[in-house]
């Protein structure tokens, strides 16, 4: 028996609907018909994306998702990355050619630093 992979991914933050709104605004994810009352699932594939209320204290840890990298893919990196960068969004790594196309990471509003590529 083994684990197929990845069938869902959820990032745990402190004002749920700014979070849901910050990844429709910038990422133009659309919510899933359905959603539990503590989360927001958008309408992604192959793997559902979310973003829920805490089962834990995110006030308690030094840095939130140390460790876990979060990639996600887009059409245009770089339209995205021009959009963020315009309204403020924190830029952690600038666009750069990579094995994945074009890639960089921001940073949400709970400070989790997601990678996208196109």
């Amino acid at each position: 028996m083994a684990a197929l992979g990845p069938s869902f991914l959820a990032l745990q933050v402190r004002d749920l609907q700014a979070s849901a709104h910050f990844y429709e605004q910038h990422l133009g994810l659309t919510r899933a018909a359905v959603s539990p009352p503590h989360a927001v699932v958008f309408d992604t594939q192959p793997v559902p994306f979310a973003v829920r209320e805490p089962a834990v204290d995110l006030d308690a840890v030094d840095k939130l998702g140390w460790g876990v990298a979060l990639w996600l893919k887009a059409e245009d990196a770089d339209k995205i990355h021009d959009a963020m960068a315009a309204e403020g969004v924190p830029i952690v790594t600038p666009p750069f050619d990579g094995p994945f196309g074009r890639t960089f990471t921001f940073a949400d509003p709970d400070g989790y630093a997601v990678t996208l590529h196109s």
